[in-house]
């Protein structure tokens, strides 16, 4: 594996142009998030540069812009709230160390090589969480949006000071966000490759507010550091650790699936193949330069990879171009931005958040399936009202359960017992005969396809209802995989026609599946010879077991080996 990402110079132009683009879309996005996460503007900077550096670096898609997003500043708003409430001196301390702690966590999932695994998640899960997350983003805007303090108690303090709000409407500031959304609304789609909307809100916002509405009182970013960051280092306490473990995992999880699933709309925009695992150690690496610089958590972002690729961008270089782009306004420029209205970074977000939101799927949820419109609904409201965990989990569980219940109710057809020929597909002549010749006494059991835990039920129900015989014939030719629950429901079955003195054969059990049976110790109840390749041979077995009409079955295991 390549430590570094693919940096390239044979596109240098397009390279340079698209991270200069990136930028100028990244700085009013990155100043909004961190206003909004609580953290202040400078931390959605230094988390702009250093995620896009380190993720450009390490990472393994090189055309990804990585930097703050809507759903990780949302989780980041809600970890920043909760831990200064709960110890205001070291909260924000303690909120950095957990996104080192994220940062550290993706890169564990990176080495353990579980990025394949991080996205595969229902899409009913996914779309409930996102919209859930662009809810809450446009929720917490209301407050900034009508001229306010964000009130405390994130979504549930928002809704409870709504009608106080209302009341107390700051007319100037509303102006200028109404002003920002409409710019970013109905810009021109022909300008759109050329001047971000968001930044044209950002510096149109600003100036008006300054020489039209300057004599009002209209709250601003005001002075940022500048110059290099001060180290945080890791603070934490015993009784608040468990909680920042928690908060560091619903980020890390969150950034994971956020970042691939940018890999993945790169990857079919450029047909450059990425590596998952590679890409989560970058991505990694980026949260946790970013949380020991106080900086906010950031993952791959869509709007900023897509405009990167349609402006030219290629390799690695494009993100490298365009986090020293950011690092240069944070180290010399940041006092341009004192200026900037709060109203206007709080249009921008919220139009992040009304983007977020899954318009499509809500649309048609209900048409495509209602199961799926419950979960997703169940899934948005958790995630608003509860927290993204809680959400994940239940919508995550359900749909599982809903799903291996449909593919257990088209499995269990294929579980079937019987000792009429009529009844078998695909049975050779010779098989059909030996069922005719034997008059009911050989009992063909089969299975077929995946024997997953929820086909126990459909084997018990049909061993409850064996017709008599005197050799059973387990049929296992087309099972590829023999779950845990699925073989002990047959090892009962089988035990107890050995008990009973039958004899029973089994039909093509390999590899996987001859393992789980002599794990289980059939390997002693079923003599070898009684462990066959195919359907017909096992039959044939079980006819010369059978032996002429009224003998008794021979090769059945002994009393004591059964």
């Amino acid at each position: 594996m390549k430590i570094l990402n693919e940096i390239r110079f044979d596109n240098l132009r397009g390279d340079l142009f698209g991270g200069v683009t990136a930028a100028i879309i990244a700085l009013p996005m990155a100043l909004a998030f961190g206003v909004a996460s609580g953290a202040g503007p400078v931390a959605g900077l230094y988390g702009a540069v250093l995620v896009g550096l380190f993720a450009a670096l390490f990472g393994s898609t090189p055309t990804l812009i990585s930097e703050p997003t809507g759903p990780m500043t949302v989780v980041m708003t809600a970890i920043i709230a909760s831990l200064v409430a709960v110890n205001p001196d070291q909260g924000m301390a303690m909120a950095f160390t957990v996104v080192m702690l994220a940062g550290l966590f993706q890169m564990l999932f990176g080495v353990l090589k579980l990025g394949k695994f991080v996205t595969l998640m229902p899409y009913t899960v996914i779309s409930g969480f996102m919209t859930g997350i662009g809810l809450i983003l446009v929720i917490l805007q209301i407050g900034p949006l009508l001229g306010q303090a964000a009130p405390a108690g994130g979504v549930i303090g928002t809704l409870n000071a709504l009608p106080e709000m209302l009341s107390q409407v700051a007319p100037a500031e509303t102006a200028l966000a109404a002003l920002t959304l409409g710019l970013i609304f109905f810009f021109p789609k022909r300008l759109r490759r050329i001047l971000p909307p968001q930044l044209v809100a950002l510096v149109l916002g600003t100036l008006l507010s300054i020489h039209v509405v300057g004599d009002l009182d209209v709250r601003r970013i005001g002075e940022i550091p500048s110059g290099l960051p001060t180290l945080q280092m890791p603070v934490f306490t015993a009784e608040q650790w468990q909680l920042m473990v928690v908060d560091a995992l619903v980020l890390a999880v969150l950034g994971s699936i956020d970042a691939l699933l940018t890999s993945v709309i790169a990857e079919s925009m450029t047909r450059r193949e990425h590596d998952s695992d590679k890409e989560l150690i970058g991505q990694g690496l980026g949260n946790l330069a970013s949380g020991l610089c106080g900086g906010i958590p950031g993952a791959g972002a869509t709007m900023g990879t897509v405009v990167n690729i349609q402006t030219g961008g290629r390799s690695a270089l494009s993100g490298l171009t365009r986090a020293v782009i950011l690092l240069v306004v944070v180290l010399w420029a940041s006092g341009l931005t004192a200026q900037i209205p709060l109203a206007v970074l709080a249009g921008i977000a919220l139009k992040v958040g009304l983007d977020i939101i899954d318009w499509s799927f809500l649309r048609r949820a209900h048409r495509v399936s209602l199961k799926a419109a419950m979960i997703m609904y169940g899934v948005i409201g958790l995630t608003v009202f509860v927290d993204l965990i809680t959400a994940v989990a239940v919508g995550v569980f359900i749909a599982n359960v809903l799903t291996i219940d449909r593919l257990s109710k088209l499995q269990s057809q294929s579980v079937k017992a019987t000792n009429d020929p009529a009844r078998v597909d695909d049975l050779t002549r010779e098989g059909q005969a030996i069922l005719e010749r034997a008059g009911g006494r050989i009992l063909l059991f089969t299975l077929g396809g995946p024997m997953i835990f929820g086909l126990a039920k459909a084997i018990s129900r049909q061993h409850a209802v064996l017709e008599p015989h005197q050799v059973l014939v387990l049929d296992f030719t087309q099972v590829p995989v023999l779950g845990v629950s699925s073989s002990l429901a047959l090892e009962a079955m089988i035990l107890e026609d050995v008990a009973a003195g039958r004899a029973v054969v089994l039909a093509g059990a390999e590899g996987d599946v001859e393992q789980r049976l002599r794990r289980l110790g059939l390997a002693e109840a079923i003599p070898r010879a009684n462990w066959v390749a195919g359907r017909e041979q096992a039959l044939a077995r079980a006819e010369r077991l059978l032996g002429p009409p009224g003998a008794e079955p021979a090769g059945r295991a002994t009393p004591a080996a059964s």
